[in-house]
């Protein structure tokens, strides 16, 4: 069968993202189909009506990675642009359309409905082969654990336990755009995540217990994107440390492989071995993003982090002693948030040297998760409120407008105090840099 997987992201702040999910979806589907995967980075309309005329696909995958963007400060919602597109393409293809991919997963019966399209896929991306076959053999597609459609009700099946494949194309047509625009492709270590914080809806996509790649496989597919002309790889795992020795086994498989560029992710501030990030630079590391989401001891403990603020410190001591360029991440105004816990943050914040420090004013309300069932139990939503369109939970002794005076207030002129991922102004640079040469997230230059 012919098969066409269609990326709609076209959001580039703060860099463009390689669609990594669709290249696992790829692999997922048996070697005797056409697969083609059309990227909305790089196609226009026109162009993807011409392909559409060309290749006739029978079957048509439309990723859904991201609702909305979870910014309540400059709030994107995506899911009307998707719509707009499953419309055109009803009007020039008479493929079976089919979505699926984290966003997806989120709400999957709300995202079906808004969107029109004829199955879903819950879960992770690499049921949608198993859909195509029973498409091909004339079966049911909603018999297998995952697919729904409009006559059927949706159920999470349990995390894929199945072979995870790659297909990475290196001479893929919408590749060179990634490599032209800061040279950052993608590496998955692991999938599931064991952490509980109260906001995350990521245990429920990828499950709560780690299913871990061999580092040896890791490594053999860095090398591949390497081979294929990346300047820097970012880990898109939930947490690279999440699983410690797994990480370690990692970036030694990395040292070992003989990578030659530069890499980072995503780290929780937790205790660390006194060698871990030495290890890491010395395999490749460069940046590391905290997701810290305060330093007040009464909100870590309230999103339920694995780490106090001494664990914070400490995290980042250790990674300025390697030598890396440091981030953190801070997500104000959950529950509980006070004057006073914003103050203490800041407070603590303040000590965190040669660092960017990115706000996010109001956490986005997933169902699903701890923080919903909250929002609940104190009637700030209730069971038929529509969660599609971006929901923020609010704090009862503090509103977003007043945290983000006193966090302004604060940062006074210094650039390396973010709120939100630094918008247009922010985006505008990094392109300016990538296009002299320079390579990965560029957020190092806020520091200074």
């Amino acid at each position: 069968m012919r098969i066409l997987l269609i990326s709609p992201n076209t959001l580039v702040l703060p860099y463009p993202v390689y669609p990594i999910g669709l290249d696992y979806v790829a692999g997922g589907i048996a070697a005797d189909h056409q697969v083609r995967i059309a990227d909305m980075n790089v196609l226009s309309r026109a162009d993807l009506e011409a392909m559409l005329r060309d290749f006739s696909p029978e079957i048509i995958g439309l990723s859904c990675r991201n609702i909305d963007n979870t910014d309540a400060s400059d709030s994107l919602f995506f899911i009307n642009e998707y719509r707009k597109l499953v419309v055109w393409l009803r009007e020039h293809s008479k493929a079976v359309l089919v979505c699926g991919g984290s966003g997806f997963t989120i709400m999957p019966e709300r995202v079906f409905a808004a969107l029109g399209v004829d199955y879903g896929v819950i879960g992770e991306g690499e049921r949608f082969g198993l859909l195509v076959e029973a498409i091909r053999q004339g079966l049911e597609p909603t018999q297998v654990s995952g697919v729904i459609s409009a006559l059927s009700s949706p159920a999470t099946p349990a995390p894929w336990d199945g072979q995870q494949v790659r297909a990475f194309q290196r001479h893929a047509s919408h590749l060179d755009f990634y490599l032209k625009h800061g040279g950052m492709l993608n590496l998955q270590t692991k999938r599931g995540c064991s952490f509980q914080c109260i906001y995350c809806p990521y245990p429920n996509i990828e499950g709560k217990r780690h299913r871990l790649i061999h580092p040896d496989e890791v490594a053999r597919t860095a090398m591949e994107l390497q081979a294929a002309g990346a300047k820097y790889l970012f880990i898109t795992d939930s947490a690279f440390n999440s699983d410690m020795a797994h990480s370690l086994a990692v970036a030694k498989a990395f040292k070992a492989a003989g990578l030659a560029i530069p890499w980072g992710g995503f780290f929780a501030p937790r205790r660390l071995p006194a060698d871990y990030f030495a290890i890491m630079a010395d395999a490749g590391l460069r940046h590391v993003e905290f997701g810290t989401e305060s330093m007040s001891e009464a909100m870590l403990a309230t999103y339920r982090k694995p780490f106090g603020v001494e664990e914070v410190f400490a995290a980042h001591r250790q990674a300025l002693d390697a030598r890396l360029h440091v981030a953190h991440y801070f997500l104000l105004g959950g529950p509980g948030e006070t004057p006073a816990t914003v103050a203490e943050s800041l407070d603590h914040i303040e000590r965190l040297d040669k660092t960017v420090r990115f706000f996010f004013i109001g956490i986005r309300i997933y169902p699903g998760t701890a923080l919903y069932d909250m929002a609940i139990e104190e009637g700030q939503i209730t069971p038929a409120t529509d969660m599609l369109a971006p929901v923020f939970y609010e704090s009862e002794a503090i509103g977003r407008d007043a945290i983000a005076v006193l966090v302004k207030e604060r940062a006074g002129t210094r650039n390396n105090w973010v709120i939100g991922s630094g918008g247009a102004g922010h985006a505008a640079t990094a392109q300016k840099l990538h296009g002299r040469g320079y390579v990965g997230p560029l957020w190092e230059f806020l520091a200074r």
